[in-house]
């Protein structure tokens, strides 16, 4: 009898006070604004390992919500993803005290040159031991262009047009700047490193120029751990041929199977395998000793939950001003230069903005899941099962009680079940996913920059 699909379980997070589920921020017991102290991240962070999960994803953005009622006002009074602080500062801190605990970070393609960006990867690659995964995003707030000195985002498409050729360059700096025996520690001789086997790339793109050495010797992963969230069609070939690890918004288990599906296509005909790609959904849990003591829980959040800020957040995703619509009035949604999967959702349904605020009751947009352990295993199993997804990406509701309580509460059943690991395998981050190594596979696009001449230049593609 074939084993079970063990589950992959991320705890999905934010340097800010406000995330997923806005409005709990009021709630006695949460701990959120305490997000500037060290201790709230590595307390987190051991309960986290405690629990076995598989990382901490930590979104970002570089901008502010300020589409619903054309302004930040509604924002900046229920910390909507404001304020925001940097998350790659936050690893270091955690990583020290945790020995497995993976970390996937959102870092934007339009914030940073991709020859700096690739040092501070490898830089926590190296302090993490591998634990490190990168989150790609392209971005879809005008604010946060206005911030960065353009007009406006630029169109969807061709924001993934720039994505690949900033990861060509990554690739070249990470897999193909240094061989992986360049570094030989010789005091007797007084050879750090063999020039002869360190080399600079030469890119000269549409997007981006560089020409220069990798700063950093060779990492454990090399290139981190792969995320990306985006199943637009542009987004699904972007991910087709980078990403390993895929985050999607799946409202109910069949659209995620049509999603799933669509991905592990996809991938294949990239020439990768249909495992390449794990996937993952964003679910609500919310969890008690016993079924009751759990919708006890939910109703008292729901006193201090916001709905209205939850639609402020959609109306970001969709660039949408949703306060322009009465309750019941037909809403049109047009083409988005935003999150075009968003759009194209809330299309679907044809929701309208009594219809929204009842989706973002808890004053979030994803799956809530109520009950004691054994409920929740249950319909964690489910959408495993029946929307062939590999994990979930856990959000938060009063913190730290949300973890807490998960790992209190659900996974003993989970592992009871066969369906979570007793212990972490060893290895890096990519290792404990996909158990192939520290490295990406041949087969991935990656491999294309390895093994370069020992002398001249990587000739630009």
């Amino acid at each position: 009898m074939p084993s079970k699909k063990q589950i992959l379980l991320n705890a999905f997070n934010m340097n800010s006070v406000g995330h997923i589920n806005h409005g709990l921020w009021t709630h006695p017991r949460d701990q959120s604004h305490r997000y500037k102290t060290l201790d709230y991240w590595t307390s987190l962070a051991r309960t986290l390992e405690r629990g076995l999960f598989d990382g901490i994803f930590l979104a970002d953005i570089i901008g502010v919500y300020d589409v619903y009622q054309g302004s930040t006002d509604l924002t900046a009074r229920e910390s909507i993803q404001l304020p925001v602080n940097d998350p790659l500062l936050l690893v270091p801190a955690m990583a020290a005290v945790t020995q497995n605990l993976g970390f996937g970070v959102t870092v934007n393609v339009n914030s940073d040159a991709p020859y700096l960006f690739a040092r501070r990867m490898s830089t926590l690659d190296h302090l993490t031991d591998g634990r490190i995964g990168w989150n790609i995003v392209t971005g879809y707030l005008d604010s946060a262009a206005r911030a960065l000195g353009q007009d406006a985002q630029a169109e969807h498409d061709n924001r993934y047009d720039r994505a690949d050729e900033y990861l060509e360059v990554l690739y070249k700096l990470w897999e193909g700047s240094w061989d992986d025996d360049a570094v030989l520690l010789d005091k007797a001789h007084r050879i750090f490193a063999d020039p002869g086997r360190i080399r600079p790339i030469a890119h000269d793109g549409e997007y981006y120029r560089s020409h220069g050495y990798h700063l950093s010797e060779p990492s454990r992963q090399r290139t981190p751990v792969l995320y990306q969230a985006g199943t637009s069609g542009r987004g699904r070939q972007f991910a087709a041929r980078h990403a390993e690890c895929v985050f999607i918004t799946g409202t109910d288990k069949a659209s995620a199977k049509t999603a799933v599906r669509a991905l592990r296509q996809a991938a294949v005909e990239a020439g990768r395998q249909p495992d390449d790609i794990k996937v993952f959904v964003g679910v609500t849990v919310i969890t008690g000793e016993t079924q009751r003591r759990a919708q006890e829980k939910h109703a008292e959040y729901l006193r201090y939950a916001n709905p209205e800020a939850g639609l402020a957040h959609f109306s970001a995703g969709t660039g949408i001003d949703f306060s322009k619509y009465d309750l019941d009035e037909q809403i049109v949604y047009g083409t988005s230069n935003a999150i075009q999967s968003t759009t194209q959702l809330a299309k679907q349904r044809g929701w309208t903005k009594r219809q929204l605020l009842g989706e973002l009751a808890i004053g979030g947009r994803y799956p809530t899941i109520i009950g004691d352990g054994s409920k929740v295993a249950d319909e964690l199993a489910s959408w495993i099962e029946e929307g062939e997804i590999d994990g979930f990406n856990l959000t938060r509701t009063v913190v730290p009680e949300t973890y807490e309580d998960f790992v209190e509460h659900v996974v003993p059943v989970l592992q009871d079940r066969g369906l979570y690991k007793t212990r972490y395998e060893e290895g890096s981050l990519r290792q404990k996913i996909f158990g192939h190594g520290d490295r990406l596979p041949k087969r991935h696009h990656a491999d294309s920059y390895r093994r370069p001449p020992r002398t001249g230049v990587i000739a630009a593609d």
